[in-house]
């Protein structure tokens, strides 16, 4: 009869992008990346997310990168100022600028434009809203602040979000 063997345990990992297409013509007009920690840690998850960002950035897509991690490597762009998290918005025909929303750990997320093919006008997605929606729909209170948060806030934030837990239990 046959052997048994054990395969390898398999990381599955979501990817984190929406798509805007035309309705009539199926084109992609705008794509949204969330990045994740495999997008921002080196490594071919890294170089092949880079790899399609500067295909976006070379083509007539409208292109919005979030990064809501504090950790790892920001990706490639000149000028970022410092920031816990961003949102870059790139308008296909204003490049090689792009917008950008550079965010503190306590400022709320923004509502930012998401572009749209002319005549329509951007589309507003409000990131604190939706965060907060998944955070309770998602039951994240139950097991979010077990550990240390990585990598360490500055001490001045530590000290506010203990304030923030004690405030909210």
């Amino acid at each position: 009869g046959p052997s048994r063997v054990r395969l390898p345990d398999v990381d599955i990992e979501r990817i984190s992008f929406l798509e805007i297409r035309d309705r009539e013509s199926g084109r992609v007009v705008t794509v949204l990346e969330l990045l994740s920690p495999t997008n921002k840690q080196a490594g071919p998850d890294r170089d092949q997310y880079i790899g399609k960002r500067a295909h976006l950035l070379h083509s007539a897509v409208h292109f919005v990168e979030i990064d809501l991690l504090r950790g790892g490597p920001r990706m490639p762009m000149k000028d970022l100022p410092t920031c816990d998290y961003y949102v870059m918005v790139s308008r296909y025909e204003q490049r090689p600028d792009a917008d950008l929303w550079p965010i503190a750990l306590r400022e709320r997320l923004p509502v930012i434009p998401v572009p749209l093919d002319r005549p329509h006008p951007h589309a507003s997605l409000d990131l604190q809203q939706i965060l907060d929606r998944v955070y309770d729909s998602a039951g994240y209170e139950d097991y979010i602040y077990r550990g240390r948060p990585q990598p360490a806030l500055r001490p001045d934030d530590e000290q506010w979000s203990q304030q923030l837990l004690v405030a909210t239990r």
